[in-house]
């Protein structure tokens, strides 16, 4: 293991349930009890299930074989995160699964967040390092919260303090919180049993949430918890870690407080697999990687071999390729030929406002690199599926444009602090004040200036599921039958197969490959693919269906976009591979859009007439809705104001399906 000082101090007490220092280094994996919270049965673990690229999962369903379309997210932080608390958030896990079913909930600026409709699952994703520390921290009757470093935080989140006079403050009692802790550890002057008392008890009651609000057949929970770990050069590396059940867990989750690696995540998966507790790893916002999430060595910088390769898909099979923190399918830099590869780019590495270089950290550049990696060794370990999520720190998912609310608390809560608006002399005050965002003067009013602006109303995961169930749901994840939208309820089907037959689903399971599966080359004939979506019934009409191409031609990686079926009749024009503009409007008065041009539904048998059966490649779909209004235009316009100079004023929500992949004979 690979273990900074600060990991060394805590190691012994966060995972070996309090060794002194002095004895003998523990192993990267927790103890697991038998939870007393559950009362699923436990199911059955298949040893040696992943065996190289197998995956666990249940590959012939025996009931409902075409599968329904489920919408979740796994991606939400409570009042239990240490950076969400500090913003103000007071929701409790209890209170995100309350929203996730459709209730309205408090912000922490006042007003309510409610869903349009509810979603089918949810997973509470805390930070597991500091986990539950500066809630019970803030409460001065607390063993920890008498502590002296934690008297600025006392009371902080108490009614009278949730308001925009405490946003100055907030920033810097974070940041002045944080550096005392670690420094307080480092020195041995805190006492570590005091931060693991309270993780302990925030994990049990998150396990206690996802126990309560389960409900087979209705609505889905997940146990989840964020890894959240980064390079040296501040690149993001973080990971969401999801339970398939909750017979056993480990009692606390496993943090960059173990290990900065995600080499020793992995490895602290794998020993509680063979212990039949079994999880998958997501890592998110690559787009904020700084080239690190998806670079072609490994942690120490050596060459990739097969077992690291293994070990990586092993426990990643998925990767959330859109969220508010922007889209990370591809950036106009490495994709200079599609003219959608510029949706809702966030340049900045995460939490700060340094650029993040595109090159390592976008989901089809690393597709592409692991064609490449395939071929040098024999296992690819980008052979990810897709998923969308929010990255709400409200336990709110803000993924509707026309409802959007963000996602840090208090900081972020309203128009004119998120920059869609101008601010008022008395903001304008406040946020000077704060010294956390820049103020800059246009002709059109003062704005705050930094990366909020380029956040977006994103995203969701779907699932083809034969039901709404933990078991269903997690081994869709485990198939990577799944798709990502960027927050309207798009479906979208792929299939691909040399003798696929497309007269139904049904067929399409049975003589293809469904998303997230891998075929074998013929040495004869070219392979077909069946592409087909449907609208969101609350969102706008759908204007093309696409397919991504990526492969190898001499060694070297290829991509290419192409319009499979349009609109409104209109037909893909052979030399471009482009469907005609269908003429589409936005009325920027009131957000209206053309209700009557695009389609419900949009469908097409596509044969990649190019394809070489020697050719290494993956494919995946992409449906564009109409425009609509971005959520800034939205807020812009409930100001009474002029959408702002330099924001794009409409979005093409979208959803994507998971890849196919196609090896050589």
């Amino acid at each position: 293991m690979k273990l900074t000082l600060f990991s060394l101090t805590l190691l012994s007490v966060l995972v070996s349930n309090g060794c002194s220092q002095e004895e003998s280094a523990p192993t990267a994996l927790d103890k697991v009890p038998q939870s007393s919270l559950t009362q699923i049965a436990a199911r059955e673990f298949i040893e040696n299930a992943f065996d190289g690229n197998t995956q666990y999962f249940t590959p012939n369903p025996t009931s409902n074989g075409n599968r329904e379309a489920y919408f979740g997210d796994l991606h939400v932080h409570t009042a239990y995160s240490f950076d969400a608390f500090a913003f103000g958030t007071i929701a409790t896990p209890d209170d995100g699964y309350r929203y996730a079913k459709g209730q309205a909930i408090q912000h922490p600026s006042g007003y309510e967040m409610q869903l349009n409709r509810p979603l089918d699952f949810y997973a509470i994703t805390d930070h597991g390092g500091f986990l539950g520390a500066l809630k019970e921290g803030s409460d001065p009757t607390t063993q920890l919260g008498q502590l002296e470093i934690n008297k600025p935080l006392h009371n902080l989140n108490a009614p009278e303090n949730l308001n925009d006079g405490s946003i100055p403050t907030r920033g810097q009692t974070f940041a002045s919180y944080l550096r005392a802790a670690i420094g307080e550890l480092m020195l041995g002057d805190l006492d570590p049993d005091l931060l693991k008392n309270a993780s302990e008890a925030a994990w049990a009651d998150i396990v206690g949430a996802a126990q309560r609000h389960n409900s087979p057949n209705e609505f889905t929970t997940f146990v989840a918890y964020e890894y959240t770990t980064t390079s040296d050069d501040q690149g993001n590396l973080h990971r969401n870690l999801i339970f398939r059940g909750a017979d056993k867990l480990p009692s606390i989750p496993f943090s960059r407080f173990h290990s900065q690696d995600p080499e020793d995540l992995w490895t602290w998966m794998d020993e509680l697999r063979s212990q039949g507790v079994e999880s998958l790893a997501i890592p998110h916002n690559s787009n904020g990687s700084n080239g690190q999430m998806f670079k072609v060595v490994d942690w120490a910088g050596d060459p990739m071999d097969d077992s690291y390769l293994s070990q990586r898909i092993r426990n990643e099979p998925l990767v959330e390729i859109t969220q508010i923190k922007g889209t990370s399918e591809t950036h106009p830099a490495l994709s200079t030929t599609d003219e959608w590869a510029d949706f809702e780019i966030m340049p900045f590495r995460v939490a700060t406002s340094l650029p993040s270089a595109p090159s390592g950290s976008y989901v089809r550049e690393a597709l592409l690199n692991g064609l490449v990696l395939e071929q040098e060794n024999t296992v690819n370990p980008y052979k990810f599926g897709f998923i969308g999520a929010s990255d709400t720190h409200n336990a709110a998912s803000g993924v509707e444009e026309d409802n959007y609310f963000s996602k840090v608390a208090l900081i972020d809560g309203r128009a004119a602090y998120r920059g869609s608006v101008p601010l008022s002399a008395e903001q304008e005050k406040t946020i000077a004040e704060a010294n956390r965002l820049t103020i800059v003067a246009t002709e059109q009013g003062n704005y705050t200036q930094g990366a909020f602006e380029t956040w977006g109303a994103s995203g969701l995961t779907g699932v083809w599921a034969e039901a709404n169930t933990r078991d269903s749901i997690y081994d869709a994840f485990r198939r990577k039958e799944t798709f990502a939208t960027s927050g309207p309820r798009i479906r979208i089907r792929f299939f691909a197969g040399f003798e696929l037959e497309t007269d139904t689903i049904a067929n399409a399971y049975s003589s293809g490959a469904a998303m997230g599966s891998e075929i074998t080359a013929k040495a004869e004939g070219q392979p077909n693919f069946l592409i087909w979506a449907t609208q969101d019934a609350q969102s706008a009409p759908l204007q093309r269906l696409q397919i991504i191409k990526g492969w190898l031609e001499d060694g070297k990686p290829k991509e290419q976009v192409f319009d499979v079926a349009c609109s409104d009749g209109n037909q893909v024009d052979p030399q471009t591979q482009r469907c005609p503009d269908n003429g589409a409007k936005v009325n920027l008065e009131d957000c209206s859009f053309s209700a009557d041009i695009g389609t419900a539904e949009i469908k097409t048998v596509w044969t990649d007439s190019q394809y070489a059966p020697e050719q290494q490649a993956f494919y995946y779909a992409r449906v564009l809705e109409n425009p609509t209004c971005r959520w800034s235009t939205w807020d812009a316009i409930r100001a009474g104001v002029g959408p702002r100079e330099g924001l794009k004023v409409t979005i093409q929500e979208r959803a994507w399906s998971s890849p196919i992949w196609i090896n050589p004979e």
